[in-house]
């Protein structure tokens, strides 16, 4: 049997990556550092991939076991040395902390086995670069001999995997749509076994079109739906005056993703209809809480506010819309999140100009940063 090395055995790792290899005939062995998940799912046999909403059924997943990855780090090199596939779902920050273990792997790979296949499915562009960037500083003088025995793909993920309900174990609850794009010029003739999944030649649109409307309007809706006091992503949808704000900013996006890749623009409002769609099923739990984690790496520059408004306005288009999710952005109060926090400390400690810099990374003569900035100082005085 085939086998899979997936880094990341939360509920993306469970309900997502590892649910499609385990449908396409991989043995998966998931890595992670969480010992007590490790145990779990060590100790079952099976777990149910529950899919809720309209078209949703209930998928159970076999043929699967756990390593510890910070208790074992042989272990998991041996696991990789051997594998056909390696994925990861850990969160574009933590990729430098997996490479390593990936690199081991290869040390101890046979030479003439197949090219391992090297996926990262993360919510980031060019995120399999990113991680063949990690592994190859820390390969250092031995990555020549190593890299041929790896091949690298960038991906383009999507599905929501909302707050889990207590009790649940390790089964999962995800909505039924998924999206899983794959380059695929790095496999030759022998790409992987993905039920599901969609092979591309050029992924840049794909993960774009994702990035700039999918987690655009996701975090839209959490920082609006925030800001009105409301709970959950599909109370925010709910709401007129949010989903407004939210359809406005995805309108922008759209104006970018046509300028740019010349998607079709009534195709674009129909994939626009399906996303609000989605945010709005009422069977997904997810708060605006949760998905409004993280504010100061979804304010960054290549994220999925400033990413995609620095584009429009260097092409005219408007980013009224994005502006103003960015302003909702600058005001969500969680004392649970540290970027939350660290946030509200940023805003009290920094001028406009200097907090626009620091956070976006926007250079000052960029057209968006005086626009920005006014936004800034506006959430400012709200705080004071």
């Amino acid at each position: 049997m085939a086998k899979a090395v997936h880094f990341g055995a939360g509920n993306i790792g469970r309900g997502f990556v590892g649910l499609l290899l385990h449908e396409g005939g991989y043995e998966v062995v998931f890595s992670d550092v969480a010992t007590a998940l490790v145990d779990a799912i060590n100790a079952a046999d099976e777990y149910t991939v529950h899919e809720v909403g309209e078209g949703g059924r209930d998928r159970v997943v076999t043929g699967f076991r756990a390593i510890d990855s910070a208790a074992d780090p042989d272990g998991v090199a041996a696991e990789v040395a051997t594998a056909d596939v390696v994925t990861t779902a850990v969160g574009p920050t933590v990729l430098r902390f997996i490479a390593p273990h990936i690199v081991a792997g290869l040390a101890l790979r046979e030479p003439d086995a197949a090219p391992l296949q090297v996926m990262a499915c993360e919510n980031a562009i060019g995120a399999t670069d990113t991680l063949r960037a990690h592994m190859q500083e820390a390969a250092g003088e031995a990555w020549d001999a190593l890299a041929g025995r790896a091949v690298f793909a960038n991906t383009a993920v999507d599905r929501i995997v909302p707050g889990q309900p207590e009790g649940q174990g390790i089964d999962v609850t995800v909505e039924p749509f998924y999206e899983w794009a794959i380059e695929r010029h790095p496999f030759g003739d022998a790409p992987p076994s993905i039920p599901g999944a969609h092979f591309v030649d050029d992924l840049a649109p794909y993960i774009e079109r994702k990035l700039f409307t999918v987690n655009t309007g996701h975090a839209t809706a959490a920082y609006l739906g925030a800001r009105a006091g409301l709970e959950k992503i599909s109370d925010a949808l709910a709401d007129e005056t949010v989903a407004a704000g939210v359809a406005r900013a995805l309108e922008e996006t759209s104006g970018i993703l046509v300028a740019k890749h010349g998607f079709d623009p009534a195709e674009l409002a129909e994939y626009r209809a399906t996303i609000l769609d989605r945010f709005r099923n009422p069977a997904l739990p997810d708060t605006v809480r949760r998905v409004g984690r993280q504010p100061l790496r979804k304010l960054s520059r290549h994220e999925r506010f400033v990413g995609p408004a620095a584009e429009a306005v260097e092409r005219g288009l408007p980013v009224d819309g994005l502006l103003a999710a960015m302003g909702a952005a600058l005001v969500f109060d969680d004392p649970e999140d540290e970027q939350s926090v660290e946030l509200r400390r940023l805003l009290t400690e920094l001028d406009p100009n200097a907090f626009t810099a620091h956070v976006t990374e926007l250079e000052p003569e960029h057209p968006l940063f005086a626009r920005l900035a006014a936004v800034v100082a506006e959430a400012q005085s709200a705080q004071r």
